[in-house]
């Protein structure tokens, strides 16, 4: 083809051939933008934005931070009960569905939601006797005898709901706010949002069963793309929490200090060459941090430096509740020391009560419910409540009806359209029941609380707002609480 020919042939091209190479590059830069945090550590790896003047990227550690509001809460205790209480046999109690024990379910039995039809089976009562408690007359049920003694101190929140029914998205959705893993979690977050009042700890430690973890482990503390700082700090839940908090030998104080002092050097000008690498911050940071407690968390882990009264009022050294009342006892020994958020777990799924519910929720009653209430009283008693959340609940409820299982019809299904969650201290209202579900327990008729409702509440406690609390991610400002703006539940706040 000759010159002249080359030539008319691309003055041919169309405007729609254009715009076509022209998507090919804007797709190729917007590709090499993306993948440059991975090839060469840049902002994308983390999202984050640079300073508009310096181009530096900002500092993430756990250094206290101001509040956007007056705080009510200084520090969070979430005690999560893994695979779903149920409602209506602990705190919301329907006589109607009583009557109707036994019987068909009066009406479209689609309703009743993770069930196919032929699994589901009969209305089912609730399984334990109800009483009123304390001066506010709150329900409980005869399960919770140590609980119920502080239901003036409790705001029951009944009409919880959440969007999935299947137990890892609604656990993804009750920790980070979204159905899908990766996201932050209410922990990371709060961490991120207020940093830590004690240097020489973790700001957020998670407490988990010698039995096992919990569904989706790691992931319920994960700190998602915030920067690994805000991660949760597992704890050993047998023996030492924490192991090598001592040194191997003994030296003199002035050459471990010397020696800090070089390491701290060489760290900093490691991360001088490599400023959008946030691993290595966090990974500078936990061995700073290691370093740090090995001066103070021995005696906030030691356990024995309680009374044996305390020891009794939490159920340690008893066969049912010594494991939940050690951890516990030392969620206040860390909250009294200035940790930001502590989780307490149970194993795999205690809660789930597919078959034999009567038995099932009796039981982890009896191992949770003495520690919880002595959890309440000592905060209490050593003014501790007024500054701490404690959080109790799980990730849905249970249905009205029962569940075929291989033991016949004894428990009940997940119901992800209505549950009961509480929270105490913390500028909460308590001896407060909120909200309202229908004759079964079934669904929500009054106040509904959406799990962003509830995160957003939470950290309105500790003096954040749940719209100026985002991270900036690809371009968009991300939040615990998403896109759709989450109201404040205030008529539970005093």
């Amino acid at each position: 083809m000759s010159n002249a020919e080359t030539n008319k042939s691309a003055q041919r091209n169309t405007r729609r051939d254009f715009f076509a190479r022209t998507s090919d590059g804007l797709l190729g830069a917007a590709l090499a933008q993306l993948m440059c945090g991975d090839f060469f550590g840049g902002p994308a790896a983390l999202g984050e934005e640079h300073d508009a003047a310096t181009g530096v990227p900002p500092v993430y550690n756990l250094k206290p931070k101001q509040t956007h509001h007056p705080s009510k809460a200084t520090s969070v205790i979430q005690l999560f009960m893994n695979g779903g209480p149920s409602q209506m046999d602990l705190f919301d109690p329907k006589p109607v569905l009583n009557r109707l024990d036994g019987k068909p379910f009066p009406g479209n039995v689609e309703e009743i939601g993770n069930q196919g039809a032929a699994d589901i089976g009969v209305m089912m009562g609730g399984r334990y006797k109800f009483a009123r408690h304390g001066q506010s007359g709150t329900w409980m049920a005869d399960v919770l005898p140590h609980t119920a003694q502080l239901a003036d101190d409790i705001c029951l929140i009944n009409s919880m709901w959440t969007d999935h029914p299947n137990h890892d998205n609604a656990l993804y959705k009750i920790h980070s706010g979204r159905l899908f893993m990766g996201y932050p979690t209410l922990g990371s977050w709060t961490v991120y949002g207020l940093g830590a009042e004690n240097q020489n700890l973790p700001a957020y430690v998670v407490l988990n069963d010698p039995l096992g973890p919990p569904k989706n482990g790691t992931r319920n503390w994960t700190a998602g793309f915030l920067p690994p700082v805000f991660q949760g700090t597992r704890f050993r839940p047998t023996g030492s929490p924490i192991l090598n908090l001592k040194p191997q030998y003994q030296q003199p104080s002035e050459v471990t200090e010397t020696a800090r002092g070089l390491l701290n050097r060489l760290d900093a000008i490691h991360l001088k060459d490599r400023p959008y690498y946030g691993e290595l911050d966090a990974r500078i940071e936990s061995y700073s941090l290691a370093a740090r407690m090995q001066l103070s968390a021995g005696e906030a882990l030691d356990l024995s430096r309680e009374s044996s009264h305390t020891h009794q009022m939490y159920g340690v050294d008893e066969k049912w509740t010594d494991s939940f009342g050690r951890r516990c006892l030392l969620a206040r020994r860390l909250v009294e020391r200035g940790v930001r958020f502590v989780q307490i777990f149970l194993e795999e799924q205690p809660w789930d009560s597919h078959a034999d519910l009567a038995d099932n929720h009796r039981g982890a009653c009896q191992r949770t419910d003495k520690p919880v209430a002595g959890l309440l009283r000592d905060l209490k008693q050593r003014g501790l409540l007024d500054s701490t959340l404690v959080i109790w609940g799980g990730e849905f409820g249970r249905t009205p009806t029962t569940q075929k299982s291989a033991d016949g019809y004894s428990g009940r299904d997940h119901n992800m359209q209505a549950f009961t969650s509480w929270i105490a201290g913390g500028g909460v209202r308590g001896g407060t029941s909120y909200g309202t579900t229908d004759d079964f327990g079934h669904s929500v008729v009054e106040n509904p609380v959406s799990v962003h409702d509830f995160h957003a509440t939470i950290l309105n406690q500790l003096g954040l707002d749940h719209q100026k609390l985002f991270f900036s991610r690809s371009g968009l400002d991300e939040r615990l609480t998403g896109v759709e703006p989450p109201r404040v539940v205030t008529e539970i706040l005093s």
